[in-house]
Parts: structure tokens; C-alpha cells; sequence
């Protein structure tokens, strides 16, 4: 039977299981992962590279096919889905990842835009206000016009984090959202993310090596060897 948190989560996971190569070379990379996480809830991520974090963020974001167990993504099984269905969950889903992934020929204010494109029954305009609204957020206001070629490798990731949080996502997932990001303006980051699950019920999964922002989250995950384990995080911040 179902519980009442797997009915309400916005993922769901029960002994996922994901494999690379085929025949000798067929490695398996996670291992039985079971999880949930709430509407709202801010939920960290660690475990040293090449653990299995980045599968499981891509698997949760409808970028791959589960091969096996149970995956619900905003309500949705995507064990078994198709193309479509598995398009049609990434649209509510905000994602940040470390390649930022700008169009080059499209300014900071045009990027964040495509995000905002996403919301219906939305005008042009509105839209565009939308977009300035999260690059001031960020801290890019006055950026507004500069091509991905004029800016940092921080502003970039400022930029991509603007643009996943314009769509008002209700899954946000982000791979290493502070890794570009001095300490000032990654706090502000996920500051903004904290109040994006709180303010609108949107859940957060979010895979970082920062030690500094363990305070913004509900609950930390450790993975190791594709295996989950949920640790205090009490015991990691000396609290």
C-alpha cells in the first residue's frame, strides 16, 4: 500500500536501480535507492564523485528512462513512461546544472526568458518583468543585456539559476548550484531557494559539496557506492 507522504511527495522513489555498459562491462550505479521528498522541503545531497548523484538527479528530471524500480515525479510514474510523458514532467520542473547550458546568441535578460515562456496565459511583457525580476534577485540587474560570452563563469550559473526559478518550477533540482559562486552570493543563492519551497511548496533536491549552506536544509542524503542513507544533520553542522 501506498503511504500518505509517497502520495504527497513530488518524488517518489522505491529500490531504484540504474546500470551503464552492457555484459562484462555493465556497471550498476544505483543501488535500491528509496526516497521521498515533500512539497516545500529543501533536501541536500552529497557523496564523494562518481557515487551515483548526477543519475539520480537526471532519472528524477525525466533525461533518462528508469530501467528499474519505482520513480513518481510530481505524481507522474515515469517507470515505463514514454518521450511525451517524460517532456511533459520537465516542464515543471526547474533544473540547474553545472554547464549552465546558455544560448550563446541570446542575452542574460533573453535566457531567463525562455524559462519564464513556460508559464501560460502570460503576455510578452509580463514575461520579460518576470525575467528581470529573478536576474535582480540574483544580483544581475545590471546585466540584463550582456551575451553569455561577457560574463563570469559565476554570473553564467547566477543567469541558469534565474532561469529555472522564472518557470515557478514545483520540483527544483540543482547539481552543485554554489560550486561557481563566491560565499556572499551562494548563500544568497540558496536563500532564494529556500524561500522559492517555502513561499510556493516547491520541492527542492539539491547535490552540493558546500559545507557552508548545510543550514538551509531539512534533511541531508549521503550517497556512497549508488547506496542512500539519510544522516543528521545536527551531527554534520555541531548543532
Amino acid at each position: 500500500m501506498t503511504s500518505i507522504s509517497a502520495k504527497s511527495a513530488v518524488i517518489h522513489a522505491s529500490s531504484l536501480c540504474h546500470s551503464y555498459g552492457r555484459g562484462a562491462m555493465r556497471r550498476r550505479v544505483l543501488q535500491g535507492i528509496s526516497v521521498d521528498v515533500q512539497p516545500g522541503e529543501v533536501v541536500l545531497l552529497t557523496g564523494p564523485s562518481g557515487c551515483g548523484k548526477t543519475t539520480l538527479l537526471t532519472l528524477i528530471g525525466a533525461l533518462r528512462s528508469v530501467q528499474e524500480g519505482e520513480l513518481d515525479v510530481l505524481g507522474v510514474p515515469l517507470s515505463g513512461a514514454n518521450a511525451g510523458e517524460r517532456r511533459r514532467v520537465r516542464e515543471r520542473i526547474g533544473m540547474i546544472f553545472q554547464g549552465h547550458n546558455l544560448l550563446r546568441c541570446l542575452t542574460a535578460e533573453q535566457n531567463v526568458q525562455m524559462g519564464a515562456d513556460l508559464l501560460t496565459g502570460r503576455s510578452y511583457g509580463a514575461r520579460r518583468g518576470i525575467a528581470r525580476e529573478w536576474l535582480r534577485a540574483v544580483g544581475l540587474g545590471d546585466h540584463l543585456q550582456k551575451l553569455p560570452h561577457d560574463l563570469s563563469g559565476g554570473q553564467k550559473q547566477r543567469v541558469a539559476i534565474a532561469r529555472a526559478l522564472a518557470a515557478q518550477p514545483e520540483l527544483l533540482l540543482a547539481d552543485e548550484p554554489t560550486a561557481a559562486l563566491d560565499g556572499r552570493t551562494g548563500r544568497e543563492v540558496v536563500e532564494l531557494l529556500r524561500r522559492l519551497a517555502r513561499e510556493q511548496g516547491c520541492g527542492v533536491l539539491m547535490v552540493t559539496h558546500d559545507p557552508r549552506i548545510l543550514d538551509v536544509a531539512d534533511r541531508l542524503l549521503e550517497m556512497e557506492d549508488g547506496l542512500m542513507q539519510e544522516v543528521s544533520l545536527l551531527q554534520k553542522t555541531g548543532g
